[in-house]
């Protein structure tokens, strides 16, 4: 597929949606088991974060920009736990800064977060993606 410069509302919304329901359904899983919720939530948030850059994994640099905004975070979150192993990697192409960045994860740092965690990078995702690719309303 090649890349894109924009999505419709409804691609956006549907996401949006999607990720709800994964939030929802974790919620009610995590009150009603015994299991280790700290490691199962990790794994969990980190299936999501792949969840959340699924449906845009063709959006293009010259619209996503070089800057470290949310959408680049999520691209290096992606890549760190696909291709590094769930460690951290800032890359070259990106110039991310962790101090600037939703998670504020730092190079060699392993990619486990919270619930909360995700929660504010998705909005932050979804706002910055809404920002540079929504296509206008004709």
């Amino acid at each position: 597929m090649l890349g894109r410069n924009s999505y419709t509302s409804a691609e956006i919304t549907g996401a949006r949606a999607a990720v709800s329901d994964l939030l929802t359904s974790y919620k009610a899983l995590a009150s009603a088991t015994d299991a280790d919720r700290s490691e199962f939530e990790s794994r969990w948030v980190n299936s999501l974060v792949l969840a959340l850059d699924r449906p845009f994994v063709h959006r293009i640099r010259p619209v996503s920009g070089k800057d470290g905004n949310p959408l680049n975070e999520v691209e290096l979150i992606v890549d760190s736990l696909l291709v590094h192993g769930g460690v951290f990697r800032a890359g070259s192409v990106i110039k991310y800064r962790a101090d600037d960045a939703v998670l504020g994860l730092r190079d060699g740092d392993p990619v486990r977060f919270t619930l909360h965690d995700f929660e504010r990078l998705a909005d932050a995702f979804f706002v910055e993606l809404e920002i540079r690719f929504l296509e206008p309303v004709v």
